[in-house]
């Protein structure tokens, strides 16, 4: 069976997802040729009483543990840097990315797991106060013991991407080879300056796609692609930096092209994220039967050439 170039997010598993509810639904997503699982050390915090994460991961080891012969058949990444230090410290205060801090959140992440490598391990957010040599060091000594298997960064500006791979090299241990970062059909207006839209480190740029496509080994992860529903449901409206005209273009020939195939807009979002160059993977967060036939159906449909271009020049 062909891998699908989809991940899905557990973010909410095992805590607004019930159990019953993700075990079926990462049953049913491996059963049809899903492969890639994102998770974070700190999901969901916001939505535990405790105030800390470790609901996704641990919901997660119990899927493993309860299904044998499902962890040869998927790819985990999980991330450490954003677990809180105490309820309610975060943003201010977080684990961050210092050797010890790593060092615990590996430990822990694998015992909650119940397993003995993480395929990718992402550095969640940039942690500017401890030095990028230790880092990465840090990183570097998990990979070489075998209990990593590549290294990824979200959230970070490319600057300091680079930096980190020169340090790498400096030190010959193993590089990041995967960006996670925010991307989707639509696009921010330049020189928004907030957390979750922050051009200089929290979205796919133009400079990100060309840095991707003129080095093949680095894999674009895009969370947060469908818009909290944006583009199906009047009720979750996009945020405002995404008002501007070309949104209103775009949204036009996404229609046009999702009309012209017969799938819904959502699908035609996943087709032109996934079958572009560079190939971006989409983390979407499969939370309900329906959202998986969505991303599915995404994966698997090829736009034309016409209705690509379409869409690549809607501006």
């Amino acid at each position: 069976m062909t891998e699908l170039n989809i991940a899905l997010g557990a973010m909410e598993y095992g805590t607004r997802i019930d159990e019953k509810t993700a075990l079926a639904l990462l049953d049913a997503y491996v059963d049809a040729g899903g492969v890639w699982i994102d998770t974070a050390n700190c999901y969901a915090f916001w939505q535990h009483e405790s105030g800390h994460g470790g609901q996704s991961e641990e919901l997660l080891g119990r899927w493993f543990a309860s299904r044998p012969g499902v962890r040869d058949r998927v790819k985990l990444a999980t991330k450490v840097g954003c677990e809180p230090l105490w309820p309610g410290s975060y943003p201010e205060k977080s684990e961050g990315l210092s050797a010890k801090a790593i060092d615990a959140a590996l430990e822990t992440s694998l015992r909650r797991l119940g397993i003995d490598h993480i395929d990718l391990y992402f550095a969640h957010r940039d942690d500017r106060e401890t030095p990028l040599e230790e880092t990465v060091a840090a990183f570097g000594k998990h990979v070489a013991a075998g209990t990593v298997g590549r290294i990824g960064l979200s959230n970070y500006a490319l600057w300091r991407v680079e930096r980190m791979r020169g340090l790498a090299e400096q030190q010959g241990v193993e590089a990041p080879t995967a960006l996670q970062l925010r991307y989707s059909y639509v696009q921010p207006r330049p020189f928004v300056r907030d957390h979750a839209h922050d051009h200089r480190f929290g979205w796919i740029t133009d400079e990100v796609l060309d840095y991707a496509e003129l080095n093949p080994d680095q894999q674009l992860f895009a969370y947060s692609p469908l818009m909290s529903g944006g583009y199906e449901r009047a009720d979750r409206p996009f945020h405002e930096a995404f008002t501007h005209p070309g949104t209103t273009r775009r949204l036009e020939a996404l229609t046009t092209v999702a009309t012209e195939l017969g799938v819904t807009p959502n699908e035609a979002v996943i087709a032109w994220l996934t079958g572009g160059t560079p190939t971006i993977t989409p983390i979407i967060g499969i939370t309900t039967p329906t959202y998986l036939t969505t991303a599915l159906s995404g994966a698997h449909l090829t736009l034309p050439t016409d209705l690509r271009s379409l869409l690549d020049q809607a501006w």
